[in-house]
């Protein structure tokens, strides 16, 4: 349980606006036509992308909480450039958060999205594998995080999914540029490089040997392309068994 100060502080630092939702993609490149098939924009009843996610099951998109919003109406899958019609769009049926969470700074930032009809897999979509229940990253191993967005700050949007290699840090080490950094959370990125994530795309996965080990969730505002403080990460392998629960009631 985070104590009373951190909770204080998280607080703080979000009305500062000192905590800003991830992540346009910074220093990267296009990912290559047919990677990263199991990349999702969850969208709005405009067709405006929102937040990123990734498909896990069929019938399931994993993104972040404070991706809740009542606009969201639909997940488009199978294709790295969203202005390309040739894509699944599908309708949302279900969100559903974690119960735990209250705040993007206070952790539990993740949630479950239930489509409202089974993907079909192998047209430009495949399901990601998640991390067993706990998973050992070692410091600066590199994964990847992508998204759609700006790529660099105060930049443009882009249609074409961006992804870029960011380095793994260790928890000492974030816990000592964000005092109060809530539990079951990964850093990588952001501290002390140009690669990372920035505001207004939150939800993709932090991808490392293959598997979704993260949510991007949160990163320092407003300093995109040296940024202070490390990006975060919702560290999935700490969820397993509330993602199998949830699975289960819809089976």
């Amino acid at each position: 349980m985070l104590s009373l100060q951190k909770i204080l502080l998280l607080h703080v630092l979000a009305c500062l606006g000192r905590l800003a939702h991830g992540s346009h993609i910074i220093d990267g490149k296009k990912a290559p036509e047919n990677s990263m098939q199991y990349m999702a924009s969850v969208q709005d009843y405009n067709g405006h992308h929102v937040c990123g996610g990734f498909l896990i099951t069929e019938e399931f998109v994993v993104s972040a909480a404070h991706c809740d919003d009542s606009s969201l109406t639909h997940v488009v899958l199978g294709n790295h450039n969203l202005k390309n019609g040739n894509h699944q769009k599908i309708k949302i049926e279900n969100k559903i958060i974690h119960e735990n969470y209250q705040h993007v700074g206070l952790g539990n930032d993740i949630m479950l999205i239930k489509l409202s009809e089974k993907v079909q897999l192998g047209h430009g979509v495949r399901i990601i594998p998640l991390p067993p229940a706990e998973i050992n990253l070692k410091e600066n191993q590199v994964c990847q995080v992508a998204g759609w967005g700006k790529t660099k700050t105060d930049g443009k949007l882009v249609d074409e999914l961006m992804v870029v290699n960011v380095s793994v840090i260790t928890s000492k080490n974030c816990e000592e540029q964000w005092p109060g950094l809530p539990a079951n959370v990964i850093c990588a990125g952001g501290y002390e490089t140009t690669k990372g994530f920035c505001q207004g795309d939150s939800g993709g996965p932090l991808v490392c040997h293959g598997f979704a080990v993260g949510v991007v969730s949160f990163n320092y505002y407003n300093n995109c392309n040296y940024p202070s403080k490390p990006n975060v990460y919702t560290d999935i392998s700490k969820y397993r068994k509330w993602i199998n629960e949830v699975l289960k009631t819809f089976f």
